[in-house]
């Protein structure tokens, strides 16, 4: 059963027949707009960038996966590769997740999302940012980024180490800049 995430629901990461799940995927999706001109319509090519920043239990930033850097030091989180247009259906860009093993130390994962080329978010349509149990291929959480307005990014979600396990947290707040590290400002008051 898919859960749609409303900002600040909250949601345990656990599998649907008990257990903690030890591999999920943050798919992120999304269309620019089509413009609709006298003769012909016309979509824009955006470039939107998903970035995973893991945590310490301080507030620290331990790591970052995002275009730049597709793989975490330890190699427990992987980004599949930029798309720079969101061409195609479903997931544009995915960032695989081995909870099982994360450092001890990263106790907190905030996912953002972008515009590198500096489109706001009235230019983007059908944005999504979903959670995948990587094992059995099973959507778990979707939340809907789609709002429009003058932002150029989005604190998406959070996933947060619990003693029983994993949860995660739609965020949804508005942002702006070009990478994630214009976001850390942003990202500070959710971690």
């Amino acid at each position: 059963m898919v859960i749609s995430l409303q900002k600040g629901q909250t949601v345990s990461l656990e599998k649907s027949g008990g257990g903690s799940l030890t591999v999920v995927r943050m798919g992120l999706g999304w269309d620019a707009v089509t413009r609709r001109g006298l003769f012909r319509s016309k979509q824009a090519e955006i470039d939107l960038d998903a970035t995973a920043v893991l945590y310490d239990g301080r507030g620290g930033v331990v790591d970052q996966v995002w275009f730049q850097q597709l793989r975490s030091k330890d190699g427990s989180v992987v980004h599949t590769g930029d798309n720079r247009t969101g061409a195609g259906d479903g997931d544009d860009e995915s960032i695989r997740v081995d909870l099982a093993a994360l450092p001890a130390q990263v106790t907190t994962m905030v996912f953002v999302v972008n515009s590198f080329t500096g489109q706001d978010f009235s230019q983007i349509e059908n944005a999504f940012c979903r959670l995948v149990d990587e094992t059995t291929g099973e959507e778990l959480a979707r939340y809907d980024l789609s709002a429009s307005g003058t932002h150029t990014a989005q604190v998406m979600a959070k996933v947060t180490r619990m003693t029983s396990g994993w949860s995660m947290t739609a965020i949804g707040a508005v942002a702006h800049g070009r990478t994630f590290r214009d976001l850390l400002p942003a990202i500070a008051p959710h971690v």
